[in-house]
């Protein structure tokens, strides 16, 4: 059995974290990664000490019937790209030259975020239905790339 590429290795953490996530839609994990070491992680849920959505007997924007990748404003829950960002920021880590490793494609607002941030390369398992998102990307020049698990055969 050989061994899991660096991609399927991250991948498999965000995985792990998204497990902490609280948001009844949606578990996003992200992590941010540098020289095949890890920075900073996040996953989505409501900033520290307020209520989770499932606490409060359910989330607004499903009560609202609000599509996803839409009206993102009502959510309670900072996404797991904005958690690893803060983190970083908490701690006093330059995510400057990073790869980000996300269980879903970053929204709109989360890829502005990762562009002044200066993140470099973006690796989803996901998509998420915000074309605006892929749009400014592509425009300011981060690379973005949806993973695909190898076989066998193609592991180190």
């Amino acid at each position: 059995m050989g061994r899991p590429s660096w991609d399927e290795y991250f991948m498999k953490i965000t995985e792990l974290v998204a497990s902490r996530a609280t948001c009844l839609r949606r578990k996003v994990g992200a992590v941010l990664v540098r020289n095949k070491r890890i920075l900073t992680t996040g996953y989505n849920g409501p900033p520290s000490g307020i209520t989770h959505c499932e606490q409060r007997g359910g989330c607004i924007r499903d009560e609202l019937k609000i599509p996803s990748g839409e009206r993102m404003e009502l959510s309670r829950a900072i996404h797991a790209e904005q958690n690893a960002i803060i983190q970083a920021a908490k701690v006093g880590i330059s995510i400057e030259e990073s790869t980000l490793y996300v269980t879903t494609h970053p929204c709109f607002t989360c890829s502005k975020m990762l562009i002044n941030a200066g993140v470099k390369k973006i690796i989803y398992k996901e998509g998420y239905p915000d074309s605006f998102a892929m749009e400014i990307l592509k425009e300011a020049g981060v690379l973005v790339v949806q993973f695909k698990e190898l076989s066998e055969n193609e592991r180190d």
